[in-house]
Parts: structure tokens; C-alpha cells; sequence
């Protein structure tokens, strides 16, 4: 288990708090700048913070306070961490079989042992016949190989990915997902990858934190995380598009700009006719040629076709609001959707998540009430 709690204003913000366990994949997310590789610099020894805790395998890696300063600080060599970087970060002049036997040097095991242990691990990132081949000669997908196997030959305690798949193409990439799938089955160590692809987050990952300005907004299953953002500012950096204002009032709320009103759950921690945000998730939205139920007439201002399945864009009547929608190629030859036509969009009230507004300078947003 990987316990992680830190917490620092100067020189940059960093208030972290969270758990990976053994096994688990945990994201972190967020935009350029957040501290995501901080992060990940600082569980490695690379960085400090002035106040926290590090725990790996229920070994104190760190620790600091704001009286005593810091107390406990193991070196990089000494912390067990797997750290797989952007770049690869290869030495040029060795081959790949000497690149993965990098970490073996200190050891205390011979030539022999260490080249054995290096060459397994070429042949498990399946690139065992390319043992004896420069960096230089190698694709990308090879030598980001060759650094996987660099950082699994000591048998880490954690593996930390630093945005591993951003220089590669998509067929290389999807071939390393695949890999990093089938051998996180066997390491049963704690693994956090820090990346800007939200559709690589809730691929791969367990659980995501979400990251802004140094701050963990919101930890949680990508489920959850894309359903149910914890504020407004968690929304935006997760890139929910259905996003709109409102006043919600003990359960009764308004949609800005529109004669709506929703029936939704008041689960008592939004104060009466307090301004919010909300979403609704795409299972909350149906398309219907009439009018239906409590549906909203609204026209069809853009079809964005993505091979079976295309993106629509509503304009709802009598606003400015934008609502999207996913819908099969078969589904929008069924209600003959076209650029123009009107349609009726019902949305689900149950399905509606109502959140605290939260601006990207507003200090109440690291808060989830």
C-alpha cells in the first residue's frame, strides 16, 4: 500500500492526499502545471515538500512536519520506485539489454545474474531479440520497452509512469496498454500514471485524482469522477460537456436562460436558492421527433460523425444552450436527424448531479461543499 499526504503553500502549492493499493492503477490528472510530475517527483525522492507523509509497503519514505521540519527522508536509491519517464530517458552509448540492467548495478549480484534478470525483462515487454541494439535503433515503442524493463528489473515496491504514452502513435500505444495490462496482473505493486488523456485514465485506471494548481480536487472511480464531479471546477478539467447553471431550491431547480425547471434529489448539503452547476450524464438524455413527457424542444445545429457513432449538438429553443448527444449512425437515420430539424430532448432529473460553483481562482474549490 502507497499512503501519500502532503501539504505545502511555498514556493508551489502541493496538498495531496491519497492511497494506491497493491494491484491498483491510480491517475493523476489534471492541466499543464497542476503538479502531477511533482507528485510523482516527490514519492521518489527527487523533490521534497515542507509538510507530509510518504508510506510504501508500511515503510516511512518521508516525513516532515511544520515544527520539527523534516524528520525522515530516504535517498532515491533507497526509496523502491519503478519511474518511467516521457522521454525514455535512455543512455545512448549502451544497448538495450545494458539499459535494463541499469538498476541491477548495486545489487550484489554478478555479471551473469544481472544480464539473465535484464533479458527476462526484455522478453517480457516481448523485445528479447533486440537485446543487442542501441536506443538509436530502436522505434519509440522499443525503447519506451526498454525503460519499462529498466524500471521493473529490481522488482520496484511502486512503479510511477510519467506520461509514458503522449510521444507515442496510437497502434504503438494500444499495444503497450496491453502490455502494462498483462504485466500489472503479475507485479501486484501500487502503479500511478500521470497523464493528460482522460480517455487513458478511464482506461486504464482504478481510480483517478484530479489535479489543479498543485491541489487534489477530487479522487474517485472514473465512473463516479465523470458522473458525478465533485464541483464545477472538477467538471471543466474532466472536459463534461452537458455543464449549465442554475438556482437550486430544496429540490426544485432552474436551468439559466431557459423556462425549465427540474425535479431532482435534495440531499440536504445545498443551502435554499443557492446558485449552482450541473450535469447530466448521457444515459440522463433522449431524443424524441415530439413532444414527450417534460422534453424541451430544441434544433439540430451540428452532426459530428466519429465512424458508428456521432456527436449532436442541440441548440434548445428560446436559448443559447448547447446540449450534446451521442447517438449511433442508426439511431440518427431512425428519428431522421438532420442538420436543422427539430427535435425534443427529455432529461432525466434523477440523473442530474448538482455541484457548488467553483472558478479556477476561487480558493472553495478544493473543498467538495
Amino acid at each position: 500500500m502507497l499512503k501519500i499526504n502532503l501539504w505545502q503553500i511555498l514556493p508551489n502549492p502541493l496538498q495531496i492526499n491519497l492511497e494506491c493499493a497493491p494491484g491498483e492503477l491510480h491517475a493523476l490528472v489534471g492541466p499543464s502545471g497542476s503538479g502531477k510530475t511533482t507528485v510523482l517527483r516527490t514519492i521518489a525522492g527527487l523533490s521534497d515538500a515542507k509538510i507530509g507523509k510518504i508510506e510504501c509497503d508500511s515503510e516511512l519514505w518521508f516525513e516532515a512536519d511544520e515544527f520539527s521540519g523534516k524528520t525522515r527522508s530516504l535517498t532515491p536509491a533507497k526509496r523502491s520506485c519503478g519511474f518511467l519517464f516521457q522521454q525514455y530517458a535512455l543512455f545512448p552509448h549502451l544497448t538495450a539489454l545494458e539499459n535494463a540492467c541499469i538498476p541491477l548495478q548495486n545489487s550484489g549480484l554478478n555479471a551473469t545474474e544481472r544480464k539473465a534478470i535484464g533479458q527476462e525483462w526484455l522478453a517480457r515487454m516481448e523485445i528479447g531479440e533486440l537485446a543487442g541494439r542501441l536506443p538509436h535503433q530502436l522505434s519509440g515503442g522499443q525503447q519506451q520497452r526498454v525503460a519499462l524493463a529498466r524500471a521493473l528489473a529490481r522488482q520496484p515496491k511502486i512503479l510511477l509512469l510519467d506520461e509514458p504514452f503522449s510521444a507515442i502513435d496510437a497502434p504503438t500505444r494500444q499495444s503497450l496498454y496491453k502490455t502494462l495490462a498483462d504485466i500489472r496482473k503479475d507485479l501486484n505493486i501500487p502503479i500511478l500514471l500521470v497523464t493528460h488523456d482522460l480517455r487513458e485514465a478511464d482506461l486504464l485506471a482504478d481510480r483517478i485524482t484530479v489535479i489543479d494548481q498543485g491541489v487534489g480536487l477530487q479522487t474517485a472511480t472514473p465512473q463516479v469522477l465523470f458522473q458525478k464531479p465533485r464541483n464545477s471546477r472538477v467538471a471543466e478539467l474532466v472536459g463534461i460537456s452537458n455543464m449549465f447553471h442554475g438556482v437550486f431550491n430544496e429540490g426544485s431547480l432552474t436551468w439559466d436562460g431557459c423556462k425549465k425547471i427540474f425535479i431532482v434529489a435534495d440531499k440536504g448539503k445545498i443551502p435554499p436558492n443557492t446558485q449552482v452547476a450541473w450535469v447530466i450524464p448521457q444515459s440522463g438524455l433522449s431524443v424524441h421527433n415530439n413532444l414527450y413527457g417534460t422534453s424541451v424542444p430544441a434544433y439540430v445545429e451540428k452532426i459530428s460523425s466519429l465512424g458508428q457513432i456521432a456527436v449532436i449538438q442541440f441548440q434548445v429553443e428560446d436559448s443559447t444552450h448547447i446540449i450534446e448527444w451521442e447517438a449511433s449512425v442508426a439511431e440518427i437515420r431512425r428519428l431522421n436527424i438532420a442538420v436543422g430539424s427539430q427535435m425534443h430532448i427529455e432529461l432525466d432529473g434523477n440523473q442530474i448531479h448538482i455541484m457548488p460553483l467553483r472558478s479556477i481562482n476561487d480558493p472553495r474549490r478544493f473543498i467538495g461543499h
